[in-house]
């Protein structure tokens, strides 16, 4: 079984449910996808990291760090720094605050991000992409040049297609159909 396979297989095991739910966006849903029973997982995090720097490196972005929105982007960017950790590229990871903390430096973004940095935005799930298009605009708010956004999972419900008239590419690892079988 492909690394591809066995990812769409776990999210299938660990992280989909089937029933009457209402999302993050407020619509309602018969099924709900939640990543981090995956991405938190060791297998999860196992397979999730090469495959996603594998998918950004045939996408020729060359980031140099990469991150999204805290909670769902935190595992699978770390996992793809792991990943990188050996290469001759390796990324480093950040994570994006909701808001900014309220003591210290009062960051927005976390972690080892620089201005000037060519990033890719991760989102563990796309629905109306919000999530996405909120790191999206940190990051460039913060002087960095976002050069792509890598979801786990796409729902189609709308969110490709705003993350696109943002001015930002798309690669998908799982396409939201493939986790509606049982």
């Amino acid at each position: 079984m492909s690394d591809r396979a066995a990812l769409v297989e776990l999210l299938k095991k660990k992280s989909v449910r089937f029933g009457a739910f209402t999302l993050a966006s407020g619509t309602e849903s018969d099924v709900y996808v939640d990543a981090r029973l995956t991405t938190m997982s060791p297998e999860g995090l196992s397979i999730i990291g090469p495959l996603a720097l594998a998918a950004i490196r045939r996408m020729r972005w060359n980031p140099d760090s990469i991150g999204g929105l805290t909670l769902g982007a935190d595992p699978i960017a770390y996992a793809v720094s792991y990943a990188s950790a050996s290469s001759a590229a390796p990324l480093r990871a950040f994570t994006v605050r909701k808001e900014p903390k309220q003591h210290g430096t009062r960051k927005l973004i976390e972690g080892p991000f620089k201005q000037g940095d060519r990033v890719v935005v991760i989102e563990d799930v796309i629905t109306t992409g919000s999530s996405a298009l909120r790191a999206v605009e940190a990051v460039r708010e913060a002087g960095g040049d976002v050069v792509g956004v890598l979801a786990l999972v796409d729902r189609h419900e709308g969110g490709t297609e705003k993350i696109k008239t943002a001015g930002c590419s798309l690669v998908t690892l799982v396409e939201g159909d493939e986790l509606r079988t049982r």
